[in-house]
Formats: structure tokens, sequence, C-alpha cells
């Protein structure tokens, strides 16, 4: 797949690192943990497999047949989505912001200034792995659909910018702590979130900007 991010200067990013940034860390979601802690494939294969169940012991065995091909279907169009979303996605850490290079069919990226993060709460999906959602300082426009899958559950109201499936969480979080720690005061009280959706109708880089 194509996209204005084919030739983008530096991996991730809409731009050249301006003087005096530097970038300190890189990645993208594992699909594979995508897959289970974001589209839930296990539960989904569990409740499949309880309609096995009920089949079989109904006796019906084109509803066993019929339940199976649904369910591989649907788990299936659900690890290829995660796989699509794993492919497209980087997450970018710089001295001074965290910006997420997001969307499967169309590009954006958002930047949230270091000045703005008020703290990261890391959720635990293996001995290294998992979530790092950010909780941004004051109002901002992000909606919790246009971040989605990249937002933390069920914060709509107030939504958080969630770095999803990391395989290093638990680094990303200590390096991302440092960066925050290092800026002055007085470029946090400048810093504004700033999205940018070079490739979004501008009706909806309204709604974010």
């Amino acid at each position: 797949m194509i996209t204005e991010y084919d030739d983008e200067p530096v991996r991730g990013l809409p731009g050249e690192l301006p003087e005096g940034e530097t970038l300190l860390w890189q990645g993208s979601p594992d699909w594979r943990l995508l897959a289970r802690s974001a589209f839930f494939t296990r539960i989904v294969g569990l409740y499949f497999a309880g309609l096995v169940v009920l089949a079989i012991y109904n006796g019906s065995t084109s509803g066993v047949i019929a339940t199976l091909i649904a369910g591989a279907l649907g788990i299936g169009l659900l690890m290829l989505y995660a796989w699509l979303v794993g492919r497209t996605t980087v997450y970018t850490l710089t001295s001074r912001r965290v910006v997420m290079r997001v969307g499967v069919a169309l590009n954006m990226c958002i930047n949230l200034p270091l000045g703005k993060i008020g703290g990261a709460n890391l959720r635990a999906l293996g001995p290294v792995e998992g979530d790092l959602a950010l909780q941004l300082i004051g109002k901002h426009n992000l909606g919790y659909m246009v971040l989605w899958p990249h937002a933390r559950p069920w914060k709509l109201s107030h939504p958080e910018p969630m770095l999803r499936a990391l395989p290093d969480a638990a680094v990303v979080g200590e390096r991302l702590a440092r960066a925050v720690a290092a800026i002055a005061p007085v470029d946090r009280a400048q810093e504004q979130v700033a999205p940018q959706a070079d490739t979004m109708p501008a009706g909806l880089q309204g709604a974010i900007a």
C-alpha cells in the first residue's frame, strides 16, 4: 500500500526533526499482542468454541460447520486488521514530543508535546510487554474515535492516547519519564497539542486540531 509516508524524510514523522530535537525511541505495536489485547481474539475464539459445543450437543452437523466457518472468518478478519494496524503505525519519542503516526487507510500524525503530558499509565501484557496510556494536561480536542484503537479504553469524555501492544513497554515508559522530566517549566506552559492530519479531509482536521 502506497501512502505519502513511503517517502517521509524521517520514518513516522511528517518532516525532518527541528534543530535541537533528538530521536529517543521508535516502535510499532506487536500485531499478535494487539489482536489479543485490543481486538479480543481469544475471547471471540472462546465464544465461537462455546457455540460449536452447543451445536454438537444439539446434534446439528450443519450448525457446527457454519459456526466453525463464521468463527474462522471473524477471527481471521480481526487478526488481519491487527496486522495492518501494526504495519502502518509508528510511535516516536523525541526530546520534545511523542508523535503517533496512525491510520490504516488514511494516515495521520498526532503531535503530543512532552510539556502537555502529565503522566503515563502502564498496563502490563506480559513480562515487558504492555500498553502505555498518556495523560494529557488541560483540555484537548482529540476525539476517542479518531484515536481508536490507540486510545485508553472507556476514557470517552477525556480520551487518553495510548501506545498499544509495545514489546518493550517498560523501557519506553522509563525513557518517556526521563524526557518529560527534562522539559523546563516555561516550555511546558508554551507547548500545545498539535495533531497533524495532512491526508485527512478538511472537516475532520478541524475536529481534532
